[in-house]
C-alpha cells in the first residue's frame, strides 16, 4: 500500500504553486496526497515569513498534524525554514527542516519515515539559491499559479524575503509557455501569474543578470497561448508596470482588467524610510493610466501601518491619499518586526494599539472603497467565473474585474463562464444573481 502524504500552505500564492509542484514530485515517488486533516505518513507545511502569524501558526499546524498521527514524520519548507531553521526544527514533533535550494529535493531526503530524537536541518546559504525551478497549482479545477520568477533584489527595510529566497531570477520564456500550455489541457479557466517581484521578469532567465525577456515580452506571449480562457497579474511594483503593459491589458485577448499594486505608504517620507523604489506621485500616475484606458478596472493596494517612524500625520497623509485614490480594495499589514531587517533598528517605534487602531481604520476604508467599486458596476454587463465550493447554499465567483458575485448552488456552474448583467448587492456586500440572470447570458 502506498505511503500517504499531506500537505499544508502558508503565506502567499508563490507558496501554493510551489506545494503543488512538491506535491507532484511525491506522487512520483509513489505516495498518494491526502488532505492535512486525514491520518498521513508525512506532514510537509510549507512556511511564511511575511508576518509575525505566519510563524506562531506553525506550531499550532504540527499540533494539528500530531493529533491525527503521532507517529507521522513532519517536514517543515519554505521561507520561515531558510530564515529560521534551528528554531522550526527545535519545534517538538518536526522531524525535518529544508531551506530554500533544497525543498524541491524533499524526497531525497527522506530515507526512512521514522521519527527524529531531534529535527535534521539541511539549510544552504542564500547566496546558493541562485538557480530557478518553475511551479505551477492545480489543485484548484477553476484557476491555477503559476509562477514566473522567484527572489527579489530590492532592499526594502521591512523585508526577509531577500533572506528567505535569494537573488531575482525568472523562469525561462519556453518553460513559461510549456507550463502554461500543460495549464490550458486540464479545463482550468484561470491562470494567475506568481512571484517575488513578476515586473522584474527576464533578470537570471538563464543564469545571468541580463534581461534577455521583459515582462512586456511574457505577457505578450501567454496572450497567444491557446485555450487559456484568463489570464490575471497577480502583484506587480508600480516602478515596473509601464505603460506597455497596461495598454497590452486593455486591448488584450485573455488578460483581465485587475491589477493589484502595492503601496506600503502614502507618505513620501515613509517609503523613503522603507527604501521603496517610487514615490506617491508615480502611484498617482500608475492609477490614473490604468483608470484612463479600463476605467472599469479593479485596483488593489497594499498598504503597511505602524512602520518606524510613523507619526499620527505620516498615517493620516496615507488615509487621505487612499480616500481620493481612485482604488478598489486595500490590503492592510501591520507592521512587525523581523530579524536582520533595517527597520527593526530604527527609532520612532509605534506602539502596538496604534498600530491596532491605524489598521482597522484602513479596513473599514477597504469596506467603502470595495462598496463603491461594486455599485459603479451595477447595470454593466460582466463575465463571471464560477468556483466549485458550495458555501452555505451558494456558488461564488469573479468577474474579470473581480467583482465577487453569488447565486443559488448549482453544481452545473461549477468552472464555468457566463455573461451576466449585475443588479444587486446583497446585505454581505456581494452582488446576488438570480438563478433565471446566470443561464440568460
Amino acid at each position: 500500500m502506498n505511503k500517504k502524504v499531506a500537505f499544508y500552505t502558508l503565506g502567499c500564492k508563490l507558496n501554493f504553486s510551489e506545494t503543488s509542484t512538491i506535491a507532484r514530485n511525491f506522487n512520483k515517488e509513489g505516495f498518494d496526497r491526502v488532505d492535512f486533516s486525514e491520518k498521513a505518513d508525512i506532514y510537509v507545511i510549507n512556511t511564511c515569513s511575511v508576518t509575525e502569524n505566519a510563524d506562531k501558526r506553525f506550531k499550532t499546524i504540527v499540533k494539528q498534524a500530531q493529533k491525527v498521527n503521532p507517529d507521522a514524520f513532519v517536514a517543515a519548507v519554505g521561507c520561515y525554514a531558510q530564515l529560521k531553521p534551528q528554531e522550526l526544527a527545535d519545534v517538538n514533533g518536526v522531524d525535518l527542516v529544508l531551506g530554500a535550494t533544497e525543498k524541491f529535493k524533499i524526497t531525497d531526503y527522506l530515507n526512512d519515515l521514522s521519527k527524529n530524537d531531534f529535527g535534521e536541518v539541511h539549510s544552504c546559504e542564500i547566496e546558493e539559491a541562485d538557480f530557478y525551478v518553475g511551479s505551477y497549482s492545480i489543485g484548484d479545477r477553476t484557476r491555477a499559479f503559476l509562477k514566473v520568477q522567484d527572489g527579489c533584489d530590492y532592499k526594502c527595510t521591512y523585508c526577509t524575503i531577500p533572506l528567505a529566497r535569494g537573488i531575482s531570477r525568472s523562469d525561462t520564456m519556453d518553460n513559461v509557455l510549456k507550463n502554461a500550455k500543460a495549464i490550458s489541457k486540464q479545463n482550468i479557466k484561470e491562470i494567475v501569474l506568481t512571484g517575488v517581484n513578476i515586473g522584474d521578469y527576464g533578470k537570471g532567465e538563464f543564469g545571468n543578470k541580463k534581461h534577455e525577456h521583459t515582462f512586456l515580452d511574457l505577457v505578450t506571449e501567454l496572450d497567444e497561448v491557446e485555450g487559456i480562457e484568463r489570464l490575471r497579474i497577480s502583484s506587480i511594483e508600480p516602478n515596473l508596470l509601464k505603460n506597455e503593459t497596461i495598454d497590452l491589458v486593455s486591448k488584450s485577448r485573455a488578460f483581465v482588467p485587475h491589477f493589484h499594486i502595492p503601496l506600503q505608504s502614502g507618505s513620501n517620507h515613509i517609503l523613503r524610510r522603507m527604501k521603496r523604489r517610487y514615490m506617491r506621485e508615480l502611484y498617482v500616475d500608475r492609477v490614473d493610466k490604468i483608470k484612463e484606458v479600463m476605467p472599469h478596472a479593479c485596483i488593489g493596494v497594499d498598504v503597511i501601518v505602524g512602520f518606524p517612524g510613523e507619526t499620527d500625520e505620516h498615517f493620516l497623509e496615507t488615509y487621505n491619499f487612499l480616500t481620493e485614490l481612485d482604488i478598489s480594495y486595500l490590503h492592510v499589514f501591520t507592521y512587525s518586526e523581523r530579524d536582520n531587517t533595517e527597520a527593526v533598528e530604527m527609532d520612532g517605534i509605534v506602539l502596538k494599539n496604534t498600530r491596532s487602531k491605524r489598521s482597522k481604520m484602513l479596513r473599514g476604508l477597504s469596506v467603502k472603497k470595495r462598496r463603491a467599486f461594486y455599485e459603479s458596476q451595477i447595470g454593466t454587463l460582466r463575465t463571471v467565473l464560477f468556483e466549485s465550493e458550495n458555501k452555505e447554499g451558494y456558488i461564488h465567483g469573479f468577474t474579470e474585474n473581480y467583482v465577487k458575485v453569488k447565486t443559488p448552488w448549482n453544481p452545473i456552474l461549477v468552472n464555468t463562464l457566463h455573461q451576466v448583467e449585475l443588479t444587486e448587492i446583497d446585505n454581505d456586500g456581494i452582488v446576488k444573481l438570480e438563478f433565471s440572470e446566470v443561464f440568460s447570458g
